[in-house]
């Protein structure tokens, strides 16, 4: 129990997806403009993470692994990933307009998404049992959740400090970006 408790906070906060790995930028950046869009975003990537996670594992395990046919695991699980995401847009569409509205672009590119490919892989580079997967693809977007709400609220903030002329818009995201990744990689030292 206490390894996957250890598991649990290195995905969440030293091995953030976006802060330490560098996956999931585009959704980092380009949604993080307001909470809500922040929020729905992160809620819609931990749907598909944990989701997919779960499927590849499974399709990797029981399927390719057993028919020796490894090298297709990054087709088969852009295929899935891709099948997810198509259900949650038909979700958002149908339950809420508004947030699919205010997601715009970024909800279809969560199939490009690397964050989600990425968490996958190393699902099994990593060679995670069931249990491990499902801790470590829940707690990994949960970061994301996490970090995308934090970014969120801080440039909400910006909109309205007196942030010079030459930083305003992104560059002073990607400093605020990069303050978060220094503050995140400090906790490495815990584990």
């Amino acid at each position: 129990m206490s390894e996957l408790i250890g598991l649990a906070f290195a995905a969440f906060v030293v091995e953030n997806i976006v802060l330490t790995q560098f996956l999931g930028i585009c959704p980092f950046l380009g949604v993080s403009k307001k909470r809500s869009s922040a929020l729905g975003m992160g809620i819609a990537v931990v749907f598909v993470i944990v989701l997919s996670s779960t499927i590849t594992w499974l399709l990797y395990h029981f399927i390719l692994d057993v028919l020796a046919i490894t090298y297709m695991r990054t087709i088969v699980f852009i295929l899935v990933i891709a099948a997810l995401v198509q259900m949650v847009e038909i979700f958002l569409k149908k339950v809420s307009p508004a947030l699919y509205k205010a997601l715009g672009i970024y909800l279809p590119l969560i199939t490009t998404n690397c964050a989600v490919l990425g968490v996958a892989i190393i699902n099994i580079n990593e060679g995670h049992d069931f249990a491990q997967m499902l801790v470590y693809s829940t707690f990994i977007s949960l970061g994301f959740l996490f970090v995308m709400y934090i970014f969120a609220m801080i440039r909400e903030k910006l909109d309205f400090s007196p942030v010079p002329k030459a930083f305003k818009g992104t560059p002073i995201a990607l400093i605020v970006a990069a303050i978060l990744a220094m503050i995140f990689a400090r906790f490495g030292g815990i584990i």
